[in-house]
């Protein structure tokens, strides 16, 4: 044999023996495998009876439970959904009393305000006659109240909405005019206000108080006629 036929026999040679090991690690490997898969199939297997026995024994469990049993679970359950409600009753009725109570109170001095404005006008009517009586001006004490008037009747409308309306030369309304007096006017065509009694006050544009009139209004047209009728008959006897 020549030394090349030599070489290529130890090449061929080697390249046999380094599939065979090939061979021999992934077979070894599968085999690591083939053991590790087993080993934890084995582990989960307990696991799995285990729970398996539980769920039944709870099963058991359950359908062990005599009727009474259950009954008497069921009226458990019935007692503590009673007293459940009646805390929920008593809560809602607690809330109730409160909020009635809070709105009395509300109510009850909600005018407080308004009344700390009327004492302050109080204290000036006060200081307006003490002055009067030491001074015994007249004319100062008048000027003095008609101040006051004015002071108090422009907090009312500024600070509370509270207007007052005058009502002469107006058209009689009866939502805005209380007549109390009237007279025949032959030449107005419609009732008119012509004298104010008593102011009338609006609260919030609404009326508070109608003011209360003396009304002009037209004449009857029978009584024209008759005016007319008896003047033609004195002409006639004339």
């Amino acid at each position: 044999m020549s030394k090349k036929e030599d070489r290529i026999f130890k090449n061929n040679m080697n390249a046999s023996d380094e599939q065979i090991s090939n061979d021999q690690d992934l077979k070894k490997n599968e085999d690591q495998d083939e053991l590790k898969q087993d080993v934890d199939d084995e582990t989960s297997q307990p696991d799995k009876e285990v729970t398996e026995s539980e769920q039944s024994d709870s099963g058991d469990e359950k359908n062990d439970k005599t009727p009474e049993q259950k009954i008497k679970e069921l009226e458990e359950e019935v007692t503590s959904l009673k007293d459940r409600l009646l805390r929920k009753q008593a809560d809602y009725e607690n809330f109730r009393k409160r909020l009635y109570r809070e709105k009395e109170e509300s109510m009850k001095y909600a005018n407080q305000v308004l009344l700390l404005d009327i004492v302050s006008m109080i204290d000036d009517f006060e200081r307006a006659m003490k002055s009067a009586e030491d001074s015994k001006d007249f004319d100062a004490f008048h000027k003095g109240i008609v101040m006051i008037e004015k002071q108090l009747v422009s907090i009312l409308e500024k600070k509370w909405e509270l207007k007052r309306y005058d009502s002469v030369g107006e058209v009689f309304d009866p939502d805005r005019h209380l007549a109390i007096a009237a007279e025949e006017n032959e030449d107005v065509k419609e009732p008119t206000v012509i004298e104010d009694y008593q102011k009338g006050y609006l609260f919030h544009e609404r009326v508070l108080r109608p003011a209360k009139v003396k009304v002009s209004q037209p004449m009857a047209k029978d009584k024209n006629n008759s005016d007319e009728n008896n003047q033609e008959s004195d002409n006639d006897k004339e």
